[in-house]
């Protein structure tokens, strides 16, 4: 008997890697260049000032950038000390550790085209809502604070570096990302090995219905969990192996 868990688990591991290996290091690839090539300089100039637009940009920005929950934070307090408005900050906090490049990758090798379209139109959707509502109930302007001496540093530093642009996209795609998110990644793919091995086939559909409830309650269980959005996305595919919707 645990003999045959035990390789019931491996043999789901194995395809788990296979399915997602090949997509997970081109998102690393994708998110190295994206890293080196799209300066956070840049980004911060173009999220100042008041209205709808600097929340949409600040979606759009977020959404391919590989941040999770966490790691997102800093990243959204320092725009906003850089002269981010308070729209376009609460935008970017919700859109970015929704989705990124990697598991936008990951999501089409695991679960196919249409959730791999459907997230991160979900999560682009999600900041600028959220934007839009701080725009109304807070519509103050914020000031900026960029300071140019700090820009011309960067813009030198990154002129400095074009000799190592090659370095720095393999250092952050496949050293600094998967240090970052790895722990999660693996606890992710652990568990959905376990699920896939343990639960049989469509028991969770019969245990919670394929209905609208059933989409409520996984989604409660979701919130207060830490994965990462490539980490869920193994955990998700195992739910549908499970039985449970789409939805």
């Amino acid at each position: 008997m645990i003999i045959e868990l035990l390789q019931n688990f491996l043999n789901e591991l194995w395809s788990i890697l296979a399915q997602m290996g090949p997509y997970l290091l081109f998102g690393f690839l994708v998110a190295g260049i994206l890293s080196v090539y799209i300066q956070p300089e840049w980004v911060e100039r173009h999220l100042g000032g008041t209205g709808i637009m600097p929340a949409i940009k600040a979606s759009l920005f977020g959404v391919p950038l590989p941040l999770c929950s966490c790691g997102v934070i800093p990243v959204s307090a320092g725009i906003y000390r850089h002269g981010a408005s308070k729209s376009a900050t609460i935008s970017f906090l919700l859109s970015t550790p929704q989705t990124g490049v990697d598991s936008i990758f990951v999501t089409y090798g695991m679960l196919g085209p249409i959730y791999a379209i459907f997230r991160p139109i979900v999560a682009l959707f999600t900041g600028i809502i959220g934007g839009a509502i701080v725009q109304m109930v807070d519509n103050s302007n914020h000031n900026k604070t960029n300071s140019i001496d700090t820009q011309e540093v960067s813009r030198e530093s990154a002129d400095t570096d074009n000799s190592n642009k090659f370095y720095r996209v393999f250092k952050y795609g496949f050293i600094n990302l998967p240090k970052d998110i790895g722990k999660a990644l693996i606890v992710g793919i652990l568990i959905a090995s376990a699920m896939g091995a343990l639960v049989p086939p469509e028991y969770l559909g019969g245990l919670i219905g394929s209905g609208f409830i059933s989409i409520l309650i996984l989604m409660a269980a979701g919130v207060p969990v830490y994965v990462c959005a490539t980490a869920s996305v193994p955990i998700a595919a195992g739910f549908l192996h499970m039985g449970a919707s789409p939805g």
